[in-house]
């Protein structure tokens, strides 16, 4: 092998290190090497929030309509999701001055998870921003409601499919 030539680690072929490459190419060939196809992008998230006690009995309450719950518990950081992994965490508030909204959407099984998810949120006094219903213009079997949590954060159940 020449030192022009170099071995591609995501196929495992011959490389010409002279060669224009396409950027978009890369990219997806990157992507194609690091997530399999069953995994998603983001592996977890963590927002801060001004009562962690109130943020946790309403997540407590959203995350069990949709089948998760706490994972791990550190007093006030705790880990929400499906066990063994949390992937969605909530903590004091600890940097920063006031607030900016977040948009968190969780997955609902199903039609009725996604109405589970917001009568759970409205027993924990939540404001619904919007009632469960059919969102064509992102696609159509897109099903979901939305609703503000104890630190006014934009939160919402969504199911992809049509049932």
């Amino acid at each position: 092998m020449s030192s022009r030539i170099g071995r591609n680690p995501i196929y495992r072929q011959p490389v010409d290190r002279t060669a224009r490459f396409d950027p978009v190419f890369l990219c997806r060939a990157a992507r194609r090497a690091t997530i399999r196809e069953d995994e998603h992008v983001i592996d977890h998230i963590s927002i801060q929030c001004g009562d962690t006690s109130a943020s946790a009995a309403f997540y407590d309450a959203v995350l069990a309509a949709l089948g998760g719950g706490r994972v791990l518990d550190f007093g006030d950081v705790i880990g929400f999701g499906v066990p063994p992994m949390p992937d969605f965490w909530i903590g004091p508030r600890s940097t920063g001055d006031g607030f900016r909204e977040t948009h968190i959407a969780f997955t609902a099984v199903s039609r009725a998870a996604v109405d589970q998810f917001v009568a759970a949120a409205v027993s924990t006094g939540a404001e619904v921003l919007h009632e469960p219903r059919l969102w064509p213009e992102y696609h159509p079997g897109y099903y979901g409601a939305f609703v503000r949590d104890p630190d006014g954060n934009n939160v919402e159940a969504v199911c992809h499919t049509g049932n």
